[in-house]
Parts: C-alpha cells; sequence; structure tokens
C-alpha cells in the first residue's frame, strides 16, 4: 500500500500538481487512473492504448467497451503480480529482442518509424520502445503464472467421459474435414571432409572465447544457422520438465557448469556447441551456435533417386508405405510409426484441412487417398536440404463430435475446461487476497471478476 501511495504522490509532482491544491471533497483523476492491482496502476490512456493494438491488429473494437478492456488489464495485473510475488522471472533479452522485431514489423506495415510513433501518439522511438517493454514484460509474466497454475493439472478418462456426455447432443461440436498424413524422409549424405571442416570451425570459435575472451553471443549472431535464437546470441531457456530440445541438445547442456562450453556435437539439424549462463533451479539460460554441413549436388541426386526407387516398390506392390518408413526414412520422429505425422497442435495425427501448414497443404492437395507423391525437395530455415515422399493415409469428412473417434480432441476440450475451472479458482483467492482499486468512474462496470469485491 505505501509503494501505491508513493507512486500515486510521484506522479502528482510529476504532473505539476500541488498536493496543498487537493481537497479531502475533491476526486482527483491523474491520467485518469483506472484501477490498481496490487504494485500496478492502470491508467486511462492504458485502456485507451489497448483500443489501438487492437486496431493495429485488424479486430473491430465495435462490440469491445472499456470495461472489458479494463477487466482484461486488471487479470494481466493480477498474473503479473503474484508471479513476481512467486519470483517467476522473465529475461531482458528475449522481451528486448521482441521489441525490436515488433518495432520492424509496425515500419514494414506503416513505412517508416515516424509514422508508427503518430499512429501510437508517442514523441520519439525510445519512448515507444520502453512502452512496448513494458506491455511484453506483464504479458511474459502474465503467461507464465496462467503456465504455472495449470501445469499440474490432468484428467482422467472418467473425467473426459463425464464431460463428453454432459454436453447436449444438440451442442456437441462439429468438427472440420481432416486429414492423415504419412511421410518418408531422406537426408543427403553429408562428406567426411565436410564434417571434419564444420567441426574445426566449431572448434576454433570455442577456443576463441575461452583462451581470448571473445563473446560467445557475437559469435552466434554472426556464424549461427539457427534462425530462432541467431539474433538473440544464440540464447535458449531450458526448463528440466519440460524439454523442447532435442535429447542430445538437452543432455550436453545439463552437464555443464556455469561459463561451461561444449565440445562440438551432432543433431539432426547440424553440429552445435553449446554454453551455459546461468542455472536457475529447473531452468537453463543457454547460448548455442548451430552450423549446418553443405551437401553436394550428387548428395541430393543420390537422395532423389533413393526416394524413386522406394516409391517404385510400395508401388509395386513389394513393400508398404509403413514399414519403408520404418526401414528407410531418416526422419527420427515419424520413423518408428511407419512415417505418420503428429500434429504439434493436438497431440494427435490428425489435422485440420483449413488449418494444415501451407507448404504441407500444396504438397497433398492434388493426393488421392492412399497415392503417393513424387519426390519433393524441402529447405529448412536453418538451410538442411531433403527429400521425401508424402501420401494421405486417411480422410475424414466433416462431423458431429464422436466418442471414440474423437476421443483425443474430446480428451483436450475437457482438460481445457478443466485448466480454466483451476485459473478461476485462483483468481477468486488472489483477488480476495490482493490490494485492488477500481476509479470510482469504473464502479458501474459488470466485470467478470469480483474486481469491486462486492
Amino acid at each position: 500500500m505505501n509503494k501505491i501511495v508513493t507512486l500515486c504522490c510521484l506522479m502528482i509532482g510529476l504532473l505539476g500538481i500541488s498536493q496543498d491544491s487537493i481537497s479531502t471533497n475533491q476526486r482527483l483523476k491523474i491520467d485518469g487512473v483506472s484501477g490498481v492491482v496490487g504494485d500496478y496502476v492502470i491508467l486511462e490512456s492504458d485502456v485507451d492504448k489497448a483500443y489501438i493494438e487492437l486496431e493495429s491488429q485488424g479486430v473491430s473494437t465495435a462490440e469491445v467497451s472499456r470495461c472489458n478492456l479494463l477487466g482484461k488489464l486488471m487479470e494481466d495485473k493480477l498474473y503479473a503480480h503474484h508471479a513476481e510475488q512467486d519470483s517467476i522471472e522473465v529475461s531482458d533479452d528475449d522481451i528486448n529482442n521482441y521489441v525490436e522485431q515488433t518495432i520492424e514489423y509496425f515500419v514494414s506495415q506503416f513505412g517508416d518509424i515516424e509514422k508508427v510513433l503518430e499512429f501510437y501518439k508517442k514523441k520519439d522511438e525510445q519512448s515507444f520502445k520502453a512502452d512496448l517493454f513494458e506491455v511484453n514484460r506483464i504479458q511474459q509474466l502474465s503467461q507464465r503464472m496462467q503456465s504455472k497454475i495449470v501445469e499440474d493439472v490432468e484428467i482422467t478418462p472418467d473425467e473426459v467421459k463425464v464431460f463428453f456426455n454432459s454436453i447436449p447432443k444438440e451442442e456437441l461440436p462439429i468438427f472440420g474435414s481432416e486429414l492423415e498424413v504419412a511421410q518418408i524422409v531422406i537426408k543427403p549424405k553429408v562428406s567426411q571432409d565436410e564434417d571434419k571442416r564444420i567441426v574445426e570451425q566449431l572448434e576454433t570459435m570455442r577456443n576463441d572465447v575461452l583462451e581470448n575472451g571473445s563473446s560467445f553471443s557475437s559469435k552466434a549472431i554472426l556464424y549461427s544457422q539457427d534462425p530462432g535464437s541467431r539474433s538473440k546470441g544464440g540464447r535458449y531457456t531450458l526448463d528440466r520438465k519440460r524439454p523442447q530440445m532435442v535429447k542430445e541438445f538437452r543432455e550436453q547442456a545439463y552437464r555443464l557448469q556455469e561459463g561451461e562450453i561444449s565440445q562440438p556435437f551432432k543433431t539432426d539439424f547440424g553440429w552445435h556447441i553449446v554454453m551455459v549462463d546461468k542455472i536457475r533451479g529447473r531452468m537453463l539460460d543457454v547460448r548455442h551456435v548451430l552450423l549446418v554441413p553443405a551437401v553436394s549436388n550428387a548428395a541430393l541426386g543420390d537422395a532423389q533417386n533413393q526416394l524413386k526407387l522406394i516409391k517404385k516398390r510400395i508401388d509395386d506392390g513389394e513393400i508398404s508405405f509403413a514399414n519403408a518408413a520404418r526401414e528407410f526414412s531418416d526422419d527420427q520422429i515419424t520413423r518408428a510409426n511407419g512415417g505418420v505425422l503428429i500434429n504439434p497442435a493436438t497431440g494427435d495425427t490428425r489435422f485440420e484441412l483449413t488449418k494444415l501448414d501451407p507448404q504441407l497443404y500444396s504438397q497433398i492437395l492434388k493426393l488421392e487417398e492412399n497415392e503417393i507423391s513424387i519426390p519433393l525437395f524441402e529447405q529448412e530455415r536453418s538451410g538442411n536440404k531433403t527429400y521425401k515422399i508424402v501420401m494421405v493415409t486417411n480422410r475424414f469428412n466433416e462431423h458431429v463430435a464422436d466418442y471414440a473417434q474423437d476421443y483425443v480432441r474430446i480428451k483436450d476440450l475437457a482438460l481445457k475446461q478443466k485448466q480454466l475451472k483451476v485459473i478461476q479458482e485462483w483468481m477468486t483467492e488472489k483477488i480476495a487476497d490482493t490490494y485492488i482499486s477500481v476509479n470510482r468512474d469504473n464502479q458501474f462496470c459488470d466485470f467478470a471478476n469480483n474486481w469491486l469485491k462486492k
């Protein structure tokens, strides 16, 4: 509470308002203070910015009231306040990188930075960056707090059944047309000389950092072929409870101490070196450099010809697509299950036609069921080159949800409902325990949550 009073007094001073001029019966409106949640003050101008942000994203605000936006801002501040209370951290480097990418996007849309500043009513780029930084910091804290709240929430088959049976027949969801797709991937062989060249290049970088004090971050920015981390100096945060990197990468990172750099090691993506920046309990801040070996045109041709032979054997009935995938495919993720792709959004094998990755959609668009494509060339953002053949193994027409046929998707809906319930219970408890104040002008709002503590 003292922090809030201090902040309000500071704002009064900045606005040039004498405290002596404020009578006890006079209502003070400082830049329109809409509300306070914990240590956070929400201004009327914050609500205005939220409107502008929605409009910049092409969202219609015709039916969005100021009460709606204020309620959402208060939710974000509640999550952020308790994230800080629980010592949840976000990286300044990650936020700054996001800010730079956001500004680049805005400039590409508006034409130049001056038009961006005019649209967002900012006097200069520095103040605009400061605002973007704080908004993103709050969003990151909010998201991480929500993830923490539901990280241990699980659902049983009995709960899924109860959830499905509770839905009136006329309200059962309708699932759109879906496909199951399988692939066989052949990666062109890299010569030993090329692998040796890449390893020596990484060893030189490693020695330059360890012996000469060079910046690992600079090495990553200049040389790494990982588009996801290059602009951040190769930085990733690993969570021991949520493995998001390949096994070989995690094994190398977790055996290092702070400041140590691994020897070059190989994954399906190429060759890496990794350095540990900081160990924070189960969290690990690391940096890495990825180099992708070059493949010759001859190796590419060999891979294409190998797939042509595999396709012919399948077409001739010598071997099934699934068995060919298990025997020949170089894709570690899909090979074990006969080449069938897993939908990363749902965790099952079905892809809704309207939500297919554009590249995959173009590859299967003209294929009949069980028809195999010609060898298709692909180049990943990192530079890796492969050939593959794909086949549509099953088609599911648009249909009303069926418990047996759509169990995985129904389970996902049931889990989300349970998570929302847990989040709502958390919010009800925290609203009761947190200092919250809503400006008198907003007391009429019919909030979804009990911000007015009635």
